[in-house]
């Protein structure tokens, strides 16, 4: 009987005490006529009729607004984004209602920021913090009419995540979240202030290897938030890189040098050290441009832009010096047959001698078909007395042991002159290779440049949080 009537009392008690949530009546809103704003904060803020532990209402409604005070990037080519903002919040708190005759136009309470409620919220975000952890209170101010505006400073080091397939022609992509603590969507609603635009830009933003091309707001979905039915607001912050930077670093270098390595093309085959010279210095020169660029990439294995700029020129340039090597080989080994010291008909019967067995000179037969210059024949006759009787000796060897000796390849006519080939190689060179290279570039930029950077995995975050 005592426990029915202890629960009696205590709910009559309950029904008679006012509650420190409820909204005050016209009647209770306090009156100020010459009361300074201290002494204005001082009642109504008083822990007698304000309780700061108790939400301002069974539902409460907080708008949120962000202001972007600075943005920056410790390279180009870095993923990660520093960002520094003022994060607004109001609400209604009608206990905070009162009645000065219009004397102040808010009441500035930010001293009294621990002894007032204030939204309990977090940052769900992918990365860290900058000094100050904790936030700064930037503005806490009171209106007459019980709206509160709260204004904190925060700055954030963001993870971002790039499509590294297209890079550098990517678009970095920095989300982050902000959530309620403790109070769930029954409780307490975050959203944007309805009427201005969430994300906004102060008028000194500061911009430092960060160029923001879009900002994205909305409610979070189910790869933002992982805690359930608490309310939460989202934020992606889209940058993109400086192209200038890119190709006056890694493009226009690129260009220069493997263009400069088909200058051998326009060079007499017998400029063996220029040629060399342009090769080598080339191919040290891209390699050297190409690793100091890549010591500030992300070691990952999908920079596939990249590897295919790095490789194409590469193979370039390395095609040009293997170009003067084959051509030099063609102009050294087949050197121009020249005519005998025996007159006209000494001249026909060298070069046929020369077409079945050889190279035929006074005295001396060289097997030209040997790679060994010292394997030479001597048909001089030791009683042949006349060149007639070493023509006769010539002939004799042509019909019988040229023709068992005959090469294996097909014969090249007569007047076919090697050193010709080793230029029209050259000459050939001087167009296929510009045009090539100029062929690659074109499609190379219509595709990393154009095409794929407007595909939407480029700008939006796709559904399982990565980019491809």
């Amino acid at each position: 009987m005592w426990s029915w009537l202890y629960w009696l009392l205590a709910a009559a008690s309950l029904f008679m005490t006012p509650s420190l949530t409820q909204p005050l009546n016209s009647s209770e809103i306090p009156k100020f006529d010459s009361e300074t704003d201290k002494q204005i904060l001082d009642v109504i803020l008083d822990r007698k009729r304000y309780d700061s532990r108790m939400r301002p209402s069974n539902y409460t409604l907080v708008n949120v607004t962000v202001l972007l005070l600075s943005l920056s990037s410790p390279d180009e080519s870095s993923l990660k984004y520093e960002v520094e903002f003022l994060l607004h919040q109001s609400w209604e708190d009608p206990r905070l209602r009162y009645d000065d005759n219009g004397k102040y136009r808010y009441l500035n309470a930010i001293s009294h920021h621990q002894g007032l409620w204030t939204p309990d919220i977090y940052f769900i975000k992918h990365g860290e913090f900058k000094a100050p952890l904790a936030q700064v209170h930037m503005a806490l101010k009171i209106y007459n009419n019980g709206s509160v505006r709260y204004i904190t400073r925060r700055s954030m080091i963001l993870n971002c995540q790039g499509n590294l397939q297209i890079f550098p022609f990517d678009n970095p992509k920095c989300p982050f979240a902000i959530e309620s603590v403790s109070h769930e969507t029954s409780e307490l609603q975050l959203q944007w202030e309805p009427g201005v635009l969430p994300i906004n830009g102060a008028t000194s933003l500061r911009y430092h290897n960060a160029y923001l091309v879009k900002n994205d707001t909305g409610t979070c979905d189910d790869h933002h938030t992982w805690r359930g039915d608490y309310s939460c607001l989202r934020v992606l912050l889209v940058f993109t890189r400086d192209k200038i930077f890119y190709f006056s670093t890694v493009f226009g270098p690129g260009v220069v040098l493997v263009t400069s390595s088909f200058i051998s093309f326009w060079l007499d085959i017998n400029a063996v050290p220029a040629r060399v010279m342009i090769g080598v210095t080339t191919m040290l020169n891209f390699c050297t441009t190409t690793n100091s660029f890549r010591s500030t990439l992300p070691v990952v294995s999908n920079l596939t832009a990249m590897n295919l700029w790095d490789g194409v020129c590469m193979f370039f340039i390395y095609a040009s010096m293997l170009e003067f090597i084959i051509v030099n080989y063609l102009y050294r080994r087949y050197p121009q047959h020249k005519a005998g010291a025996g007159g006209p008909s000494s001249s026909s019967a060298d070069r046929n001698l020369g077409r079945w067995c050889g190279n035929f000179e006074t005295g001396v037969l060289k097997d030209s078909n040997s790679n060994d210059p010292g394997i030479t024949r001597d048909h001089t006759s030791r009683e042949a007395g006349s060149i007639e009787e070493q023509h006769r000796a010539a002939a004799a060897a042509l019909s019988l042991f040229g023709w068992l000796r005959r090469p294996a390849h097909p014969v090249l006519p007569p007047n076919y002159n090697r050193q010709r080939l080793s230029k029209n190689i050259d000459k050939v060179s001087k167009i296929l290779f510009p045009l090539s290279f100029g062929f690659f570039v074109t499609a190379y930029f219509l595709t990393y440049a154009v095409i794929k950077p407007t595909h939407s995995e480029n700008w939006e975050l796709l559904s399982n949080g990565y980019t491809n």
